[in-house]
């Protein structure tokens, strides 16, 4: 993400060019400043998310990036980040979450709305911070937002809940594991889809395209970790139920990429420290969905962040006279 101090200038308007950057705030989420890997990845939430009959979600998912680049705009924050997508990312994802946890009534939309602006404002602040570490807030600001909002909606119940746990000491739903290898492709893919909030196996196949179209490591990366995160799942016996829905694979896919193609080049040391890192994010999940329980809270993407961060503050340099930039990612066009 560019964080740079060089003057501001105005952000200048035009119907190409605004429709780029949108689509370039939803690649970012995986890194990439692609606008066509943006509009796969919109084409693979507006299919998995009208196949399982939840369309709300993919129009929460265009609001919210609408929103929270709109909200750059109006803030006057560096006109570089608006034309790479970087004020888009984290709104997206607030869209994504907010109908999928929420019931679609007006002030769940205005909510969305609101909280998909500040994300804009958050990351700036988050960056502030996390700058000092050489460290990046990652998807931090959407994390931290929708939790707080998630928990304040159990009080403030003008906003139904639709889709959030019932708190509790102890949740294993259980269920069965398909072993057969059809079974085994669909858990892999939908812990790639799950990155948007979307249980589809198709969607997951999408969003690899949209990933090999930008940058094919990171689609091999996405890939892998996906696939060494349902292994390391199954191997430790995690909550059947959990992964068969790919919940197991999302954090990891975007800790792969993170790691493996963004923060540092690809080569052999970063591939093991990449897998090291995609393993103990799946160890982070299981100990946060303990952790969150108790309060019936989804995880988000919180142990993507905290393993990312744990791999990248030794500040390692895995790649021969190169000095890691962590508060930066650039991705090909």
């Amino acid at each position: 993400m560019s964080d740079s101090n060089t003057p501001l200038i105005s952000y200048s308007f035009s119907f190409k060019g605004t429709i780029r950057d949108l689509l370039r705030g939803s690649g970012q989420v995986m890194f990439q400043q692609s606008a066509w890997t943006g509009l796969l990845f919109i084409i693979g939430i507006f299919w998995g998310a009208c196949y399982s009959g939840a369309p709300q979600v993919a129009w929460g998912a265009l609001l919210g990036l609408i929103a929270s680049t709109f909200a750059g705009w109006i803030i006057g924050e560096h006109v570089e980040d608006g034309r790479d997508g970087l004020w888009g990312f984290n709104g997206i994802l607030v869209g994504c979450a907010f109908p999928t946890f929420l019931a679609p009534v007006p002030l769940m939309w205005l909510s969305l709305i609101c909280c998909a602006m500040l994300t804009t404002w958050m990351r700036r602040g988050f960056n502030n911070v996390t700058a000092q570490f050489k460290i990046n807030s990652l998807t931090f600001p959407f994390v931290a937002l929708t939790w707080i909002f998630l928990l304040s909606a159990r009080e403030l119940t003008a906003i139904p809940l639709a889709d959030m746990d019932t708190p509790a000491l102890i949740v294993r739903i259980g269920g069965e594991i398909d072993w057969s290898f059809g079974s085994m492709i669909v858990y892999w893919l939908k812990g790639i889809s799950q990155v948007f909030l979307i249980n589809n196996a198709v969607t997951g196949v999408i969003f690899l395209i949209g990933l090999a179209v930008c940058n094919i490591w990171a689609a091999v990366y996405a890939a892998g970790s996906s696939a060494l995160a349902l292994a390391v799942a199954l191997l430790f016996a995690a909550d059947p139920a959990d992964v068969t829905a790919g919940l197991f694979g999302f954090s990891p896919v975007l800790t792969g990429i993170a790691l493996g193609t963004t923060f540092y080049k690809v080569n052999w040391k970063s591939a093991l420290w990449t897998a090291a890192g995609v393993i103990a994010t799946v160890f982070i999940q299981a100990g946060m969905d303990t952790l969150l329980v108790p309060w019936g809270m989804p995880t988000l993407t919180g142990p993507f962040c905290v393993a990312t961060w744990l791999f990248l503050l030794p500040l390692y340099k895995l790649n021969p006279d190169v000095e890691p930039d962590m508060t930066d990612w650039k991705s090909k066009k």
